[in-house]
């Protein structure tokens, strides 16, 4: 079944900026720019059930306004913990090789090769998103489904049977939508829910010019649907020329954009480019999906060539002529137990560089024999890890209260599934749709390759 999700947006007339995922009204004259948004969708195609966890970020003038998010069928809504992304962010940071390091050692005996280690990786840019009512003409077209509170926001959730009346519901309840009616129908038309939520800013930081700034409360949004779908196209009436949107995808296996916002025009030569200067060859299934695509690379990069689709490395992408953006995965992995097991502080966050100098200091040296001896115990204490690590240990570095945090992320990441992460600029003429994520397969081949691990560009 192909994947797709949603999210929707809707600014006032005359904010401007990058906006993203999530329809804001407010009431006249009143500015709401959302200047950033990031998403953690779920899919389960066996019980047809979907979650989205969004986080809206906010600039504007307006004491209070409303976010609109419409859904396939009426959602459940739960809060979720403040700093949800920023725990995603810290568990996703990429991981690098590093082999131990002597300090005491003369420099020509030293092993270590961490100044080889250059990589083609764009880099992470936070490493730290009733009963039903038919259309009878004796019936309201509008109908409040729910009402309710999740966290500190009070929610509605309605159903519309035409889009002139709930154009009209919407500026009756003081919401200022900036969209046509024709934008509305395209979701009335598919029987979609809308559910709008309160947001007060007094309880927002303050500008000293008056303005708020702040992010909502991550919200989850639970429901059935038959597939997913992300309601791109609702967002493109408040975007003038762009909208950034980081998107987390949990699902069963590896998920990518369709057509040409693929993110492989980003990967494949990514792969290629570290094929063969790679200690132990590619890891995660990167030569595997290299080996099952081999045939297609040439027509891929041609594609890309024709696009004018360019990448250089620890650059992120830029427009090609048309002002289009490439797609580009940021992680990538199938979780495993012990995936699973760093949440709970039961298998450790990153793998530890041994000390090979653990014992001696500089002080030592100074006897020549005492010295020389010291130097064959640091000799052997290397060639031992060079033995059982020969390509090297996967390290990271984040705050020891961040690492601890990620237990809040339990229940939420399951052992099994795949996330992929990837950032995708939208220019307006590319939101005439609603948006399709799909299985990572091409040509009847599986993409399961996994990047959590940064990827060299030129042999050590």
């Amino acid at each position: 079944m192909r994947l797709a999700m949603l999210v929707s947006i809707a600014l006032l007339a005359n904010a401007s900026g990058v906006q993203a995922a999530c329809c804001y009204f407010s009431a006249k004259n009143a500015d709401i720019l959302q200047p950033a948004q990031k998403a953690f969708i779920t899919w389960d195609p066996q019980e047809r059930l979907e979650t989205f966890t969004v986080q809206p970020k906010f600039e504007g003038n307006a004491l209070d306004f409303g976010m609109v998010i419409p859904t396939p069928s009426q959602p459940k809504l739960d809060p979720m913990p403040r700093d949800f992304f920023k725990h995603l962010a810290v568990y996703m940071i990429m991981k690098k090789r590093e082999k131990p390091n002597s300090k005491l050692l003369p420099i020509e005996t030293d092993l270590s090769m961490k100044a080889a280690w250059s990589n083609f990786a764009i880099p992470n840019s936070d490493p730290r998103t009733g009963f039903r009512f038919r259309d009878t003409p004796t019936k309201p077209a509008v109908v409040v489904l729910e009402t309710g509170v999740v966290g500190s926001l009070e929610y509605k959730i309605i159903e519309a049977t035409r889009a002139a009346d709930l154009f009209t519901w919407l500026k009756d309840n003081k919401y200022s939508y900036s969209g046509d009616e024709a934008t509305l129908n395209h979701y009335i038309q598919k029987k979609w829910l809308f559910t709008v939520m309160k947001i007060d800013t007094m309880q927002m930081k303050r500008n000293k010019d008056g303005t708020f700034a702040g992010e909502v409360t991550p919200t989850r949004f639970k429901f059935t649907t038959d597939k997913l779908v992300y309601p791109l196209k609702i967002t493109q009436i408040s975007v003038r020329e762009k909208t950034e949107a980081l998107f987390y995808v949990q699902a069963p296996f590896k998920v990518d954009l369709s057509g040409d916002m693929t993110y492989q025009y980003q990967w494949v030569p990514m792969l290629t480019a570290a094929s063969g200067c790679t200690p132990g060859g590619l890891p995660g299934k990167g030569g595997d999906w290299l080996a099952a695509y081999k045939q297609h690379i040439s027509a891929l990069l041609a594609r890309a060539d024709m696009l004018d689709f360019k990448f250089v490395a620890n650059q992120r992408p830029t427009p090609n002529k048309r002002g289009h953006i490439p797609t580009t995965m940021e992680w990538a992995r199938k979780l495993s137990k012990d995936d699973i097991a760093v949440l709970a502080g039961k298998a450790p966050y990153s793998e530890k560089v041994p000390n090979v100098d653990e014992g001696f200091t500089q002080a030592d040296l100074k006897d020549p024999q005492r010295a020389e001896a010291i130097f064959k115990v640091i000799r052997g204490r290397l060639a031992k890890c060079e033995k059982e690590r020969p390509f090297g240990y996967l390290v990271r570095e984040a705050p020891a209260a961040d690492v601890k945090d990620l237990q809040q992320l339990t229940g939420h990441l399951a052992e099994g599934s795949f996330i992929t992460k990837f950032r995708k600029i939208f220019a307006r003429d590319e939101m005439n749709d609603d948006l399709a994520i799909v299985p990572a397969r091409y040509y009847g081949a599986e993409d399961s390759s996994e990047y959590e691990e940064l990827l060299p560009v030129s042999p050590p």
